[in-house]
């Protein structure tokens, strides 16, 4: 048999067979144009606002061209001054830094006492904890207001306007899920962890210190990456609880539109702006994030 033959021979040594358990290849190429397909369509928002926050303000308003015909860094200099742009970023960092520090202390403190004790009503305190994230925000929305406006009337601690009562609000939203979560990642730690350190003297604030949070730290990672994005991002209880003074970005980017003109080329570059936090810390934190998630998931 000539050489070119025994190229060609699906008996050759040099072919390497193809795995039973392997998918067919009509499969792995729709996987593919799948997986492309949604990339672009992921990246196209992006280039948009990146290409837009790059042009003329005349530019933007006029028809949309893909390739910006002259790029100028003015829109992210003009952000600063159109609007009190560095006002509503320290305000969204106070605001969702004290939501994101209340959330865990409390969800760590509740999980490991639904994880590791019985008591009366468990189950329906886990049950109820849960039950919350079926309803809509918008509910709650009017019943907080007013109990922050008789607050303030009654004791004069001013909750309405402030950014404690936005902490506060926050955490109503933040705090059930995060308990649930940890619930669920206290459950996959061995309890044999909690004995071994009652056993070298530890009581049970110091098992919780020194044992499980050390070993639940993915899931407390994604208890926190989440209760940080909700904060940030949120703005139904930001456009009603918040004033001039204690706005945050996602109610202040508002401020690009005026009766005459809307400054898009100020509000996509706002927008990245505004973005920065959040990307660079899930991507500081992702493989934490997915761990907790995961972990929290299986179990």
């Amino acid at each position: 048999m000539s050489e070119p033959a025994l190229r060609r021979s699906p008996r050759s040594p040099m072919a390497a067979p193809r795995s039973p358990m392997a998918p067919p290849r009509s499969f792995l190429w729709t996987r593919r144009i799948f997986l492309t397909l949604l990339t672009g369509f992921v990246l196209l928002p992006v280039y948009v606002m990146v290409s837009s926050s790059l042009k003329p303000l005349e530019d933007v308003s006029g028809k949309f061209q893909w390739l910006p015909s002259g790029i100028t860094l003015r829109p992210y200099v003009d952000i600063w001054q159109t609007v009190p742009l560095a006002d509503y970023f320290v305000n969204s960092l106070v605001v969702a830094g004290a939501a994101t520090v209340c959330s865990v202390v409390v969800a760590v403190f509740a999980a490991y006492a639904v994880s590791r004790y019985g008591f009366r009503g468990k189950r329906v305190f886990t049950v109820t904890v849960l039950s919350t994230q079926m309803f809509p925000g918008i509910l709650f929305l009017l019943p907080l207001f007013l109990i922050y406006v008789n607050i303030g009337n009654a004791t004069g601690i001013a909750l309405f306007g402030s950014r404690g009562g936005l902490i506060l609000t926050y955490l109503t939203f933040s705090l059930p899920f995060s308990i649930w979560m940890l619930i669920g990642y206290f459950d996959s730690i061995p309890r044999d962890l909690d004995e071994a350190a009652k056993v070298d003297g530890c009581g049970p604030l110091g098992a919780l210190f020194r044992v499980i949070v050390p070993a639940a730290t993915p899931g407390i990672v994604a208890v926190a990456v989440y209760a940080f994005m909700t904060a940030w991002g949120e703005v139904l209880f930001a456009s009603v609880m918040t004033n001039d003074t204690t706005r945050t970005l996602a109610v202040g980017l508002q401020g690009y539109a005026t009766q005459n003109d809307v400054y898009w080329n100020q509000v996509m570059a706002a927008s990245l702006v505004v973005s920065v936090p959040v990307v660079a810390g899930f991507l500081l934190l992702q493989r934490y994030l997915v761990a907790g998630l995961t972990a929290g998931a299986v179990k």
